[in-house]
């Protein structure tokens, strides 16, 4: 089966409990039945239980006759239409709009406890709620940080000022009061420090030991890139088992892939990394306040192949205002808009291939455990 084949079957998988002991499986049923039923979704959720080897499984998924309603295609990018709910208004909305997606999922989310649960979706709450606050300038080269906060050392990159909060200096660094006073990032390093502040004001809530050691380390090294995804994240799907590519559920970070050979080489547009925000709106760091929906990320991604020029360097460069400009033209235009769409709503091309995949990648990112007894980050040197 190849990345580009649309016909590939899918099955609700949901979320996934495992526990040792007969009395956890039981909280976790009581713990996971109020708490759908105060968001008036038990009815819609199929529960299961198994015993194997002396170990106790429960999984909780959506009801196919719901999926079928709310997700059709596994579209979650439409459940605030299909639900009749605002996630951008209401937390208990957000928390519905999580939920559902994760409990539809074709790759089971996994979880040690209820309340590691509990604390992943305040993460995607905070994740979220970051996304919509972050501004900032595109730069893959200069960067800038709040020197309050923050200092530059040439190896360790930027580390946390001595006794200072990493919550209050993620904050200053990507929340400017003024979008015209905005720090430079690339899009990769605004999703990391989107994801790590999410990360950090849930261990302020429910393990504080943890967010000093996270502190101490940041005063030292700054945890980034490759490291980062390994510390903090759980990356799930692959080109050979991959999600819906319209299935996202709300905190998740995702890539977009440019698909063109050329454009691709330019530092920076080799694709685009964002967080979903729910509704259908993808962070959009460089203007806040004009968030993409997952089809206007397309047409953007793809007319980067238009916006790409051989600067007086002898090197390729993006022109942003031709891009723009021809965004602007292809939505006023729905035969080229839905030319653009059936273009890019592929999977993306294997690492080096560029062919017939689109812009869409198989997988999604996750933050993993941080409650005291079942936290699998890592912080040492």
């Amino acid at each position: 089966m190849t990345a580009n084949q649309t016909n590939i079957h899918f099955e609700s998988r949901g979320i996934e409990f495992v526990v040792n002991s007969p009395d956890e499986a039981k909280h976790i049923q009581a713990s996971m039945q109020k708490h759908l039923e105060a968001l008036q979704l038990w009815q819609h959720v199929d529960a299961v239980s198994l015993t194997s080897n002396g170990a106790y499984q429960s999984t909780y998924k959506l009801k196919e006759s719901s999926r079928e309603h709310w997700a059709p295609a596994w579209d979650t990018t439409r459940l605030y239409s299909t639900m009749g709910i605002d996630s951008q208004k209401n937390t208990k909305d957000l928390d519905k709009e999580i939920l559902v997606a994760m409990l539809m999922t074709p790759i089971p989310f996994a979880f040690p406890s209820f309340d590691e649960l509990v604390s992943a979706i305040s993460i995607r709450h905070f994740v979220v709620n970051a996304g919509f606050k972050a501004a900032l300038n595109f730069d893959t080269e200069a960067a800038e940080r709040p020197v309050d906060y923050w200092h530059y050392d040439e190896v360790a990159g930027f580390l946390l000022n001595k006794g200072q909060s990493i919550i209050e200096g993620l904050i200053t660094a990507t929340q400017p009061p003024n979008v015209k006073e905005a720090y430079s990032f690339s899009c990769y390093r605004a999703t990391e420090y989107v994801l790590l502040l999410g990360i950090a004001q849930e261990l302020k809530n429910v393990n504080a030991d943890l967010l000093k050691k996270l502190e101490s380390r940041s005063e030292r090294r700054a945890i980034r890139s490759g490291e980062f995804h390994e510390v903090f994240l759980k990356e799930y799907g692959t080109l050979d088992n991959p999600f819906p590519m319209k299935y996202y559920v709300p905190g998740d970070r995702v890539w977009f892939r440019n698909p063109d050979d050329r454009s691709s080489d330019i530092s920076g547009y080799e694709g685009s990394w964002v967080i979903y925000l729910g509704h259908n709106l993808f962070t959009n760091f460089w203007k806040r306040d004009q968030p993409f929906s997952l089809e206007t990320k397309c047409v953007e991604v793809y007319h980067w192949k238009d916006g790409a020029f051989i600067g007086d360097d002898g090197e390729l460069q993006m022109n942003e205002e031709i891009v723009e400009s021809c965004v602007k033209q292809s939505l006023a235009d729905p035969i080229k808009y839905q030319m653009i769409i059936d273009r890019m709503m592929c999977y993306r091309d294997p690492q080096g291939v560029y062919k017939d995949g689109g812009c869409i990648d198989a997988s999604r990112e996750s933050p993993r455990y941080v409650r005291p007894s079942t936290s699998d980050l890592n912080f040492s040197d």
